[in-house]
């Protein structure tokens, strides 16, 4: 770190310890050169997760809304909801190890189909008649028959 008063490239740690209830860390620090001491803190960099809507509007990202789509598609089927608490989690994990600043809905829409397809056939078609925007019975048909092959 370069110290603030003499620009001198080498400072040393003194001291750490946590602040901002656990959220940083306050160092202080000497600098070799002209041994003025000063303060810096440390944080872990927090962008959120930016959505790309059908629309091309932007949102930040929202867990809940991922977890309702997925709860319709299941309701009054046989999953629990320990399934359905793994399928959120598992497209939660899918979408943060893209690491990306922005993902568009359309993809995390793919995620939830995904899952939905290998846990269970009505949950799958509630949700992908939904996410699909089925026009008519044709298009729902069509997607009937791909499940069933």
């Amino acid at each position: 770190m370069k110290c603030p008063f003499c620009g001198h490239e080498n400072t040393r740690v003194i001291d750490s310890r946590p602040a901002d209830e656990n959220n940083s860390i306050r160092r202080r620090r000497v600098c070799d050169e002209c041994d003025k001491r000063f303060t810096t803190y440390e944080k872990i960099e927090t962008i959120p997760l930016i959505i790309i809507k059908k629309d091309n509007n932007r949102e930040t990202y929202d867990r809940t809304k991922i977890e309702a789509g997925v709860l319709r598609a299941c309701h009054k089927r046989p999953i629990s909801a320990q399934q359905i608490t793994k399928v959120v989690e598992e497209v939660e994990a899918q979408i943060f190890a893209r690491e990306e600043k922005e993902i568009e809905s359309r993809i995390i829409g793919e995620m939830v189909m995904n899952r939905l397809k290998d846990l269970e056939a009505v949950a799958y078609v509630r949700f992908a008649s939904v996410y699909r925007e089925f026009k008519d019975i044709n298009t729902f048909m069509d997607e009937l028959k791909k499940m069933l092959h």
